[in-house]
């Protein structure tokens, strides 16, 4: 069976591709690895993101707040799959992947724009949680050893207007 390398984007990387990453490394065994990288990072990872990891049962071992330059340059891991998750990272302009991975934009509301009582910030947190979860489940459970490369292209953008 094929190992699949996976990157995350968002701006800040300290929120939607944290999650994205935690989970797909979480739930993706030996068939995955997940990374996750920012434009721009924050530099620290969200209080809010860390707590719904933690409640949903995922580790956050390892987790940073990082930049995508670190994805970009020789020795870095080789990537299959590189998905935006925010629509600002959407919008920029991406280094060049060594490999031409297959990528889409899987947008995620950002839960760490959300203000009130940490119920509703945590509720922000557990909606990305979801989406994201359900989105990397279908990935995880496509036939991607069968498919051509124009064919996981359609299904990875299919899979990211799932809600």
């Amino acid at each position: 069976m094929k190992h699949y390398n996976v990157l995350f984007l968002c701006t800040g990387n300290s929120a939607r591709s944290i999650l994205a990453e935690a989970i797909m490394n979480h739930k993706g065994g030996e068939r995955f690895t997940a990374y996750s990288a920012g434009s721009q990072p924050a530099g620290a990872v969200r209080a809010g993101a860390l707590r719904q990891l933690e409640q949903a049962g995922v580790s956050t071992d390892g987790l940073r707040s990082k930049s995508w330059d670190e994805f970009a340059v020789p020795g870095a891991p080789q990537m299959d799959f590189v998905f935006t998750v925010c629509d600002n990272a959407a919008r920029e302009t991406c280094p060049l992947w060594p490999g031409h991975p297959v990528t889409a934009h899987w947008g995620v509301a950002d839960p760490a724009a959300v203000l009130g009582s940490t119920d509703v910030t945590d509720r922000a947190y557990r909606e990305a949680y979801a989406m994201l979860d359900r989105r990397i489940s279908l990935l995880m459970a496509l036939p991607l050893e069968s498919l051509n490369a124009l064919a996981i292209k359609r299904e990875v953008e299919k899979i990211g207007a799932v809600k």
